[in-house]
């Protein structure tokens, strides 16, 4: 039977966090050169912009500012505590570094292509349904022609939740028990997912933000899948269906 395949973007199907990390290491390494003097250790500095950054999320969602704003929040919490001297060209610095990430050309999850043409060749109907920012999304999408997978098929969500996937379904005809969302987030795929009844694919990564990791406490009406890498969820799905099409068989 075909199934509806909804697909999370950012460390689903192209990396994200690398990018994250590697600027945050750079963020972290500035600061500790400016406040060592002081006592203050390269992770307290990385522990008060970790909670920084996700108190905000919550509160706005996935804009693109917040990022670098929460360097610059951070950098001023350390000059307070510590009675260093203000700079304004230091958080011009730090702002910049914060929203160079965004300019780093998107890198596609080995087999993504493979992966996509394989589920849409078997008859599936493949979305897109992603958290972010509208223009630095689609820049995303359009420089890897997912338009080829999803057409119109596609979402972009600043608050990506259970209420936000439910709106996205109510707005369709969708057979829940025949549906998936795929994504590495268990706090905004998976567990929305599970509280829609769809079925669920966790694809977990080796570091994840802190942000998206949260118990698992809503039971699955379908399945929920664990898996690994992008290239495992076609036969996983496939697996799972000839698995139920035995019990009604037997």
């Amino acid at each position: 039977m075909k199934q509806t395949i909804f697909f999370d973007l950012d460390d689903t199907l192209v990396y994200c966090n690398k990018y994250f990390n590697d600027v945050l290491d750079r963020f972290a390494d500035e600061m500790y050169a400016w406040y060592a003097k002081s006592g203050v250790t390269r992770e307290a500095i990385a522990a008060k912009q970790a909670e920084i950054d996700i108190a905000g999320v919550q509160v706005v969602g996935f804009q693109p500012d917040h990022f670098p704003q929460s360097f610059v929040e951070t950098y001023r919490f350390f000059r307070d505590a510590t009675g260093r001297a203000s700079s304004v060209l230091e958080e011009e610095k730090l702002w910049k570094l914060g929203n160079s990430v965004y300019g780093i050309e998107v890198e596609p999850y080995p087999m993504m292509e493979e992966t996509l043409y394989s589920l849409a060749n078997k008859g599936n109907e493949l979305h897109l349904y992603t958290g972010g920012d509208t223009l630095i999304q689609y820049r995303k999408i359009e420089s890897l022609r997912l338009d080829r997978f999803f057409e119109e098929r596609i979402y972009v969500r600043q608050h990506k939740n259970t209420d936000a996937l439910e709106e996205i379904l109510a707005s369709g005809r969708f057979d829940r028990s025949n549906t998936w969302m795929i994504g590495n987030s268990v706090r905004t795929d998976v567990v929305p997912a599970l509280l829609c009844g769809l079925n669920a694919v966790y694809l977990k990564q080796d570091e994840e933000w802190k942000y998206n990791i949260i118990p698992i406490e809503t039971p699955p009406t379908g399945a929920l899948l664990t898996l690994t890498a992008l290239p495992q969820v076609p036969p996983a799905i496939s697996d799972y269906l000839s698995g139920l099409t035995m019990k009604e068989s037997g």
